[in-house]
């Protein structure tokens, strides 16, 4: 079955041709780096990770490029309230965000450019624009004449003549003030790079376009990146590589937001959940099935309980795995995937029934032990481990299972896990009144070392003396 994505340019899902057979070139807008990452901003990385998985498992040789935004606005302002130099909070942020990238299991991009290391070619793009009639230059900055170019605004489908474009502070000389900023005139205490019109630094979206020029030459499959990048950075991203004679992206692919009471996760906004933070109370591999579960296209709205929900998910995935193989001894993944669950990935990857395609792999493979049937239990592992090593959760794979960080809090987390689905069970079992299951149940865990402790929010569990 072919690959089909939704493209946000041509409002529905198509069926996905390479430009190049055999290949996929991917441009993903990545980090500005202005702060440590929360939760929303490791979402996107992951979506694509995912998606990258997903087209080299069916045969791509794959060109992920991620991009870094170290100089822009928001870092200098950053830079002014903290009193410290610019390049320091960007690379310290840029260090946070690769680590979040880790932490979740997600593979390294081929090229991870950053914006400060292309002035050379964001200088020749503007020259470029300029000769064609699409920029101009005006008292040390340059601007993108948005008239210029007939299909502006194509991709977020708005009017021209509507249009508020968001303007910085020293943006002067416009013609149009729908114009947008590719050079920023220098200013005292920022940082600046020679250019035939004088010194200056990049605006926001010229970076792109020139970096994936460089990486990706003048025309890519995919270019990805949050709903909220489609206006202004997207349209702009299109206006000045299209102008400047590139074909650009053939398809784009945009993923939603995590919110928190009804509101995009973000800094400004106060509500971020930083992902170094969440990975010291959350298992990593638990944080990346919550976050990766959801279709790329759906928001999550975050809270504790969803959040629990996976990890009790996860755990019941997690708990098969471990029981065939302390009975069978490894098992090694198959070599393809369920049809089925191939079927849901090639659909717009369609993780939701994939992951589901799993949960009933799995719910077989324990029917199959609960009969003592070792062989077709140890079939079942094998596909359920194919299709969780294509999503990044295979808890028997290296990432996750090799002992990087602190081996007491990974096995709390596992305890952890597997507690709550026991007293889940005990509490079903008081639930229709069955109070000698419950009691059993408890005095179970309590040989086992455990304290139970019922509280009107539910039952809590702790260390006790053996």
């Amino acid at each position: 079955m072919t690959i089909r994505l939704y493209d946000t340019s041509a409002r529905q899902v198509r069926d996905f041709t390479p430009l190049v057979p055999g290949c996929v070139s991917i441009y993903l807008c990545g980090a500005t780096v202005q702060a440590a990452p929360h939760i929303g901003h490791i979402r996107s990385g992951l979506n694509f990770d995912i998606m990258r998985r997903w087209f080299a498992y069916r045969g791509y040789d794959v060109t992920f490029i991620r991009n870094v935004t170290d100089i822009d606005d928001k870092i200098l302002t950053k830079s002014a309230e903290q009193k410290r130099p610019w390049w320091a909070i960007g690379y310290e942020n840029e260090r946070a965000f690769s680590a979040g990238y880790d932490t979740l299991g997600c593979l390294p991009p081929t090229y991870e450019p950053r914006a400060t290391g292309h002035v050379p070619e964001m200088i020749e793009m503007m020259r470029g624009l300029i000769e064609r009639g699409h920029a101009y230059a005006a008292e040390g900055n340059v601007y993108f004449d948005v008239r210029s170019f007939p299909g502006y605004l194509q991709l977020s489908n708005q009017e021209l003549d509507n249009l508020l474009q968001p303007s910085g502070e020293g943006e002067t000389g416009k013609r149009d003030p729908r114009d947008f900023a590719m050079w920023k005139a220098a200013k005292p205490g920022e940082p600046s790079w020679e250019t035939p019109w004088g010194r200056g630094r990049p605006g926001w979206h010229l970076e792109c376009s020139a970096m994936a020029h460089k990486y990706l030459g003048q025309e890519f499959d995919i270019h990805g990146g949050g709903i909220d990048l489609i206006f202004p950075h997207h349209e702009n991203e299109i206006a000045q590589a299209k102008g400047f004679g590139d074909d650009f992206a053939r398809y784009w692919v945009h993923n939603a937001w995590v919110t928190l009471a009804g509101e995009k996760m973000s800094k400004s906004l106060g509500n971020s959940v930083l992902v170094s933070e969440m990975a010291k109370r959350w298992r990593p591999i638990v944080l990346r099935y919550y976050l990766g579960s959801p279709h790329y296209r759906s928001m999550i709205e975050y809270s504790e309980d969803s959040l629990r929900e996976a990890e009790s998910a996860f755990a019941r995935i997690e708990g098969f795995v471990q029981r065939v193989v302390e009975k069978a001894g490894p098992v090694e993944p198959a070599a393809e995937v369920p049809l089925a669950f191939a079927e849901a990935m090639d659909d717009d990857l369609g993780v939701p029934q994939a992951i589901a395609r799993v949960h009933d792999t799995v719910r077989q493979g324990n029917s199959a032990l609960s009969a003592d049937d070792k062989e077709t239990a140890v079939a079942r592992l094998s596909e359920v481990r194919a299709m969780l090593g294509v999503l990044g959760l295979d808890p028997l794979d290296e990432q996750w299972a090799g002992g990087a960080g602190d081996r007491d809090e990974d096995l709390h987390g596992v305890v952890d896990s597997l507690v709550r689905l026991v007293l889940e069970q005990r509490q079903a079992a008081r639930a229709r009144k069955d109070y000698a299951t419950a009691d059993a149940i408890r005095d179970q865990l309590q040989q086992s070392g455990l304290e139970i402790t019922d509280t009107p929010n539910g039952s809590k569990w702790s260390l006790g003396s053996r």
